[in-house]
């Protein structure tokens, strides 16, 4: 028995952009956020505040919402600790639970985003 889609009316089966099949969806694909912006992350530890728990905070990022977001949900499950992101202030900012400095930089560097303050 073939399984061939012809036609769906679920809105995941469909391209966002033109609304055809994905199948079928000859749009071009979008550019992974983060790679259009300029920026050196900066790396800081901190713990006066927190009860004595440490925070890996990742600061300097683009005040860009979905970016942020995005990325800290990729940290938090890659380093598995909880984390949050904040677009108050100047910048953007992440902080993730514990030091988690050296895992964060190799999913920086594979990402190819240029940091200092290791």
């Amino acid at each position: 028995m073939s399984s061939n889609l012809v036609w769906s009316d679920d809105p995941k089966d469909k391209c966002p952009s033109c609304g055809v099949l994905k199948s079928q969806c000859k749009c071009k694909p979008k550019e992974e956020p983060g790679k259009t912006y300029n920026f050196v992350a900066i790396f800081r530890l901190e713990k006066n505040g927190r009860g004595g728990k440490t925070v890996t905070v990742v600061d300097n990022l683009p005040k860009q919402d979905v970016f942020l977001k995005d990325l800290t949900k990729e940290l938090k499950a890659k380093c598995g600790s909880g984390g949050t992101y904040s677009t108050e202030g100047k910048e953007g900012l992440i902080e993730i639970q514990g030091d988690k400095r050296q895992q964060i930089k190799v999913i920086f560097d594979k990402k190819g985003y240029k940091y200092k303050g290791m």
